[in-house]
């Protein structure tokens, strides 16, 4: 910001400015003692009055030469960005200012700035100056759940967002911070900021409140935080949140109808489906609006171990010819489906195969009765066959065949068919 100026010949309330401005204590004594300045005497380019510019540019000194007149006004709000004295110190984190102007009791604690509608408490939240958080909440009057105007976030819902751990803990601390408030934008609470981001730690020291609800569904997509947690592989999001008894492991977002199971096993998030089967509650045959389960949606994409650990779970075989599930970046309009780019050679290829499985059985429909030939069986997609004796060969696409000479003994999950 650049520093206040003034020609020799200047008013009095503009060598003031400057002299406050530049930390020269010696100046602003001399020139409060004079009858004819008037100490809040605001500059015309921002609106900044001598404290304003002494608190930006960090000299302590001077505010407290300042706030010790009665007259002067700590409330004066800049046209630049609509912040107040207050305001700018909690920006910065200059916690020696903020204790000088909490000091005054003519204070305004919970005035929003202009520019994004946020509090003092939820400036200093937001940037992590836990000192400066711990001052104004031991003020009496702040007001620790004010939302801002254009998001509707709390300081709290701000500092989990951020993984400001301490600025959490203090706030949590407080008995009159209620946890759960969800932003008008999204119906995001704290909760689900934190997970969104990744702070386990966060995550945690919120879930140990009994008065948050951890299946909270933001308004976006109807995602709940496990969802999010299953979908993004953050598995030590997922286990905290899969620890507490009221959580719900099924709910599906209502964009897609897909459960964090289903999202899970179709992205290859192996740990994360491991951490979901332990869960009682869990259903591995929900199926999503296709009719896919889990274990097809694992299967199609050839994600063998996961694969694996359904089949424990799943005995009912998967059903073929779904297309595969796609998802995209976080928040780049919610995750989306769609079919591979591969899947129009995959229909070619179908189709070939369709002729030359039929072409022979019309002719053979012409042709007289030949012997019986070997049993087939079709073998699902993603797993082979071990015939009891004689050779054996898969072919197929969707669907494999296994020609045994008699029924297979064992159907193994694999993706190797070879």
């Amino acid at each position: 910001m650049e520093l206040p100026t003034y020609p020799e010949t200047e008013s009095g309330p503009a060598q003031l400015r400057h002299a406050a401005a530049h930390g020269d204590e010696g100046a602003v004594k001399l020139l409060l003692e004079r009858q004819d300045i008037d100490p809040n005497a605001a500059d015309a380019k921002y609106n900044r009055t001598p404290l304003f510019w002494a608190v930006e540019q960090g000299h302590e000194g001077v505010v407290k030469l300042l706030l010790q007149r009665e007259d002067i006004d700590p409330n004066t709000i800049d046209i630049k960005y609509g912040i107040t004295p207050l305001d700018q110190a909690a920006r910065q984190g200059r916690e020696g200012m903020v204790k000088l102007l909490l000091g005054r009791e003519d204070i305004s604690l919970n005035t929003p700035d202009a520019e994004s509608h946020w509090t003092p408490l939820t400036i200093a939240a937001w940037a992590g100056h836990e000192g400066v958080v711990k001052l104004l909440l031991d003020r009496d009057g702040i007001d620790p759940n004010a939302g801002d105007l254009i998001g509707g976030g709390t300081p709290l819902y701000h500092a989990a967002k951020m993984g400001n751990e301490g600025v959490v803990k203090l706030l949590l601390e407080r008995k009159d911070v209620s946890p759960d408030i969800a932003n008008t934008q999204y119906n995001i609470t704290p909760l689900w900021g934190a997970v969104e981001k990744g702070h386990e730690g966060i995550v945690k020291l919120l879930l140990e409140r009994t008065d948050i609800d951890p299946n909270t569904r933001e308004t976006r997509c109807g995602r709940t935080p496990l969802w999010w947690a299953a979908a993004q592989g953050l598995e030590g999001v997922v286990k905290l949140l899969l620890e507490r008894d009221d959580i719900n492991p099924n709910t599906p977002d209502t964009k897609h109808h897909l459960t964090p199971l289903l999202w899970a096993a179709e992205r290859g998030n192996e740990g994360v489906v491991k951490l979901l089967l332990k869960h009682r509650d869990l259903d591995p045959e929900i199926r999503g609006p296709t009719g896919q389960t889990a274990l097809e949606a694992a299967a199609l994409r050839n994600h063998a171990g996961i694969v694996q650990l359904l089949s424990q779970r799943t005995p009912s075989p998967p059903l073929q010819g779904y297309p595969a599930l796609e998802a995209s970046e976080p928040h780049a309009g919610c995750l989306r489906r769609s079919v591979p780019p591969d899947c129009v050679c995959l229909s070619i290829f179908l189709f070939v195969l369709l002729c030359m499985f039929t072409i022979p059985l019309i002719i053979n429909a012409c042709s007289p009765p030949r012997p019986e030939v070997t049993p087939t069986w079709y073998i699902p997609l993603g797993q082979t066959c071990q015939c009891g004796q004689g050779s054996h060969h898969i072919v197929g696409g969707w669907c494999f065949r296994c020609l045994c000479d008699r029924e297979p003994t064992m159907l193994v999950a694999t993706t190797n068919c070879t």
